[in-house]
């Protein structure tokens, strides 16, 4: 199993590689698959600001391009000295790779101060596969 020291070792590593000329707002990601393998991201920003996408969309795409298909725990961490929670599009993606309710989201600050939640916790009312396949159409 990955330690937490390892993550935040690895957020702190490739969170130089954001490219956040727009918001200077550097964000780092990894993901924990189910299989053990880690998967890292960081914000990539564009001109067409709509056309942008948060760290933690990159590193569960990279995981997902590579066959991870369920996805354990989701880190996050930023430049801005608090730790952060994902956005709520962010969320909505990690809803839909993860299997219930118990997903863990660790964030954490450059200086290594973390908060834990569960997925539960930060979008209580998901929208997720059983969602949609439970309409009567």
């Amino acid at each position: 199993m990955v330690s937490d020291d390892s993550i935040l070792r690895s957020l702190l590593s490739v969170i130089g590689n954001s490219y956040s000329p727009y918001s200077r707002f550097r964000v780092a990601s990894a993901v924990v698959c189910s299989d053990g393998r880690v998967f890292t991201g960081v914000n990539v920003e564009n001109s067409s600001y709509g056309l942008s996408i948060c760290a933690e969309r990159v590193a569960i795409f990279k995981a997902v391009s590579e066959g991870c298909r369920e996805i354990k725990r989701v880190y996050v961490m930023s430049d801005c000295g608090e730790p952060i929670p994902p956005c709520g599009a962010c969320l909505q993606v990690i809803s839909e790779f993860s299997r219930g309710d118990d997903t863990e989201i660790v964030m954490y600050s450059p200086r290594g101060d973390g908060v834990r939640k569960r997925l539960s916790e930060l979008l209580p009312l998901r929208f997720s596969f059983s969602s949609v396949m439970d309409r009567n159409i």
